[in-house]
């Protein structure tokens, strides 16, 4: 598999990913320069070991390694930080990312059947046999997400709102329709267990190298999205007024990058 960014915004290619965060005050605006607005953060295991971001509206916190198949090992740590925003936003004061990848029969697992852990999963692609296509790639997808649900000491996964992240760093197929089939597997499984909300984290550019249009029936339309790729707060902002990733969706968040701090916007 791919080495995964940290989530460092690579401007050149208009690529944002979650970063190194470090110190510093979520809110924009200095002291008397008028009114602040109330900024969050997103952490995860860059941050193991190091002092987190503090005074943040809301936080978002990474449950992977920076690949789909691992743990952060400074999950509960983090989810703790973010459970103790300041909740100033109509976001939610905790929620959870998780990296994504189709890597195909390359994985270190690959279903061979439509079922995970003894479950029967209905596939809309049909039956998986072990091969490469659409119907093992949402069965791997159904099974990242439960691997994610209930092995990584989430403590009440469907209480969270959870992010699909989304970016070019990992392993995915060129098949569109494959890794769009394996996101839906991911959140096919959240939906069967009532969690919060589901999201998508991404930049238009990558989503569309990964995924491209969605099908009309398709569960990742009318999900709402969180867009990386500014370089500051204005740019942020004004990302809210980009298209969002799947039809029917809207952008309700941006993220940005400043002094080596992941910053992120609340459109709603």
């Amino acid at each position: 598999m791919q080495k995964p960014l940290s989530r460092l915004l690579v401007i050149s290619a208009v690529i944002g990913v979650f970063g190194l965060a470090g110190l510093g005050n979520v809110f924009a605006a200095k002291p008397g320069s008028g009114p602040t607005i109330p900024l969050g953060n997103d952490i995860s295991w860059p941050q193991c070991n190091k002092p987190y971001p503090t005074g943040q509206a809301f936080g978002i916190v990474g449950l992977n390694n920076g690949l789909a198949n691992n743990s952060n090992p400074c999950f509960t740590s983090e989810l703790s930080w973010a459970q103790q925003s300041k909740g100033t936003t109509v976001q939610d004061k905790a929620a959870i990312y998780v990296n994504t990848a189709n890597p195909g029969l390359a994985g270190t697992f690959w279903p061979d059947s439509n079922s995970y852990n003894g479950t029967a999963i209905t596939n809309p692609y049909g039956t998986c046999h072990h091969d490469d296509t659409a119907a093992c790639a949402y069965i791997y997808g159904y099974a990242k997400a439960n691997d994610d649900a209930t092995i990584r000491d989430v403590i009440s996964p469907s209480s969270y709102t959870w992010w699909l992240d989304v970016e070019t760093t990992n392993s995915w197929e060129t098949n569109k329709v494959a890794n769009a089939a394996d996101l839906e597997g991911m959140v096919a499984y959240f939906k069967s267990i009532n969690v919060k909300a589901v999201g998508l984290y991404s930049t238009g550019y990558q989503w569309g190298e990964i995924v491209g249009q969605t099908t009309a029936t398709s569960n990742l339309n009318y999900l709402s999205s969180w867009l990386a790729g500014a370089t500051s707060q204005k740019g942020a902002q004004a990302n809210c007024s980009l298209p969002a990733l799947t039809t029917g969706g809207k952008v309700t968040l941006t993220q940005y990058v400043a002094n080596r701090l992941d910053y992120n916007y609340s459109c709603i």
